[in-house]
């Protein structure tokens, strides 16, 4: 590896990470006002700086976080330190490297070398995005056991039990889809999205294989939802009954990674959904890669430039966000509309709803992918 393609990793490392994060604290600020819209009340904007609320950010992503990193840290007596920041961290770190494999845009083509706008191109990027969500619930495990309270303990108990549970029926839930694009690249499942279906409909997975990817869609996105551990589906931090489960004696910083982690969790499902079933950065009804590149030459502090500038990649990536955008504000109306489900319900809703449906519709997507193939 030479010294240019270090440096290509290391900005795209960068890029994802800090576009993650950008994504989760505004979602962070989606929530607050679109809960207060949907309660009819004004919401977040008692904060400001030099009289500039800017609609409650100053309140979502400056006060709150200086805030938190001036509260005590209390660890709980019978743990240590380590084991007790362990917990967030191994709850919150899967969650930004799962993102590593998500593509958002077409090459990017600069002088001699071709730049995949994705950090990790793995040819198995769906298994290694089940395997870091699967990780994640270690850390909610952990933190529950190192929190020395029976309402941490039960909050752990009940997250294992739900993402378990409900991984089984996320993962079963797109086979369908995988057999469809017979692959487990995600660059490669966006590449088979472009175009139309008939000249009327955009050619994404959600429009494929009847009506059978419409069920795998939201059995997938009520699964996805389930993973992040948010109303309806937030019976591991039920403050009703658990004070805050899992999370009910950490503070400070460490309880602001878990709702960093959340929220990097929604923007995940967010990005998952898109590239699967809505062509991920696929403009519909155009071939963006079509767009022909234009020279760009110049001179800065001396030193000349000329190279050809390529638009498809930026427009991929903002049509991609938006798509993002949109699901995450979808979860967030959800979970400000739904009440919270009884934990057996919660429970019933899995394993006898909706696993036994995603196996049938499994099973009818590849018998009649099976009969079209004949």
């Amino acid at each position: 590896m030479d010294l240019i393609e270090f440096i290509i990793i290391a900005v795209k490392a960068f890029l994802v990470l800090q576009s993650l994060q950008i994504l989760a604290a505004v979602t962070t600020w989606v929530e607050r006002k679109a809960a207060a819209l949907i309660q009819d009340r004004m919401g977040a904007n008692r904060a400001s700086i030099l009289g500039f609320d800017l609609a409650g950010v100053i309140n979502t992503l400056v006060a709150d976080p200086v805030k938190a990193i001036f509260k005590e840290d209390f660890v709980p007596r019978g743990t240590t330190q380590f084991m007790h920041s362990l917990g967030p961290f191994l709850a919150a770190f899967p969650v930004f490297v799962s993102f590593a494999v998500i593509p958002f845009g077409p090459p990017l083509v600069i002088g001699d070398y071709t730049i995949s706008l994705q950090l990790a191109n793995l040819n198995a990027g769906i298994l290694f995005m089940f395997a870091m969500g699967s990780l994640a619930v270690y850390g909610v495990v952990l933190a529950g056991w190192v929190g020395q309270n029976k309402f941490s303990l039960f909050g752990g108990l009940r997250a294992s039990a739900q993402m378990i549970s409900y991984e089984i029926t996320m993962g079963i839930s797109i086979v369908g889809v995988l057999a469809f694009y017979q692959t487990l690249d995600f660059n490669q499942i966006v590449a088979q999205q472009s175009g139309t279906i008939g000249g009327f409909l955009p050619n994404w997975g959600i429009f494929q294989a009847g009506p059978f990817n419409v069920i795998a869609f939201i059995l997938f996105f009520i699964s996805m939802m389930a993973e992040t551990k948010r109303a309806p589906f937030d019976l591991p931090e039920s403050e009703s009954e658990l004070v805050a489960g899992y999370m009910t004696e950490y503070s400070g910083m460490k309880f602001l990674l878990f709702w960093l982690g959340e929220f990097a969790e929604i923007v995940v499902a967010a990005a998952v959904v898109t590239v699967l079933f809505f062509g991920g950065w696929q403009v519909p009804y155009f071939d963006i890669t079509t767009i022909p590149a234009f020279p760009l030459n110049g001179e800065i502090f001396g030193w000349s430039y000329s190279f050809m500038f390529q638009s498809a990649p930026l427009i991929g990536a903002v049509c991609f966000g938006a798509k993002v955008f949109f699901f995450c504000v979808l979860q967030v109306i959800i979970r400000w509309t739904l009440p919270r489900f009884r934990y057996d319900q919660l429970m019933n809703l899995c394993w006898k709803g909706m696993l036994p449906i995603s196996i049938i519709n499994m099973l009818a997507t590849v018998i009649m992918l099976l009969w079209l193939t004949q």
